[in-house]
């Protein structure tokens, strides 16, 4: 968990992923065509991805991919991420992390 901690505390946006799933997919895409630059971990690819993948999932985050982290808070999955599109809340906070200039 203390781990998890250090990764979402050192970028203004990261995204946990699998490369298997078409959500994470979409949500990665969404925040590359905003002209974010997201730290992006791919849980089937990298060293201790399960270990991970666990304590996300101890964070009540279920499924488990894709989960997001905007200014280290954790924002959620697709679901989450997309009701922020659509109210228009997901831009301004991606600005108040720095991670958005426009």
């Amino acid at each position: 968990m203390e781990k998890l901690q250090k990764m979402v505390s050192e970028k203004p946006v990261v995204i946990f992923s699998k490369n298997s799933c078409c959500m994470s997919h979409s949500i990665k895409t969404l925040f590359v065509n905003f002209g974010v630059n997201p730290t992006i971990y791919e849980l089937d690819e990298i060293t201790r991805g399960k270990e991970i993948e666990h304590a996300l999932a101890q964070l009540g985050c279920s499924p488990t991919v894709p989960v997001v982290f905007i200014g280290g808070q954790l924002v959620g999955g697709a679901n989450q991420v997309m009701s922020l599109h659509l109210n228009r809340s997901l831009i301004p906070m991606l600005k108040s992390v720095g991670a958005l200039w426009v």
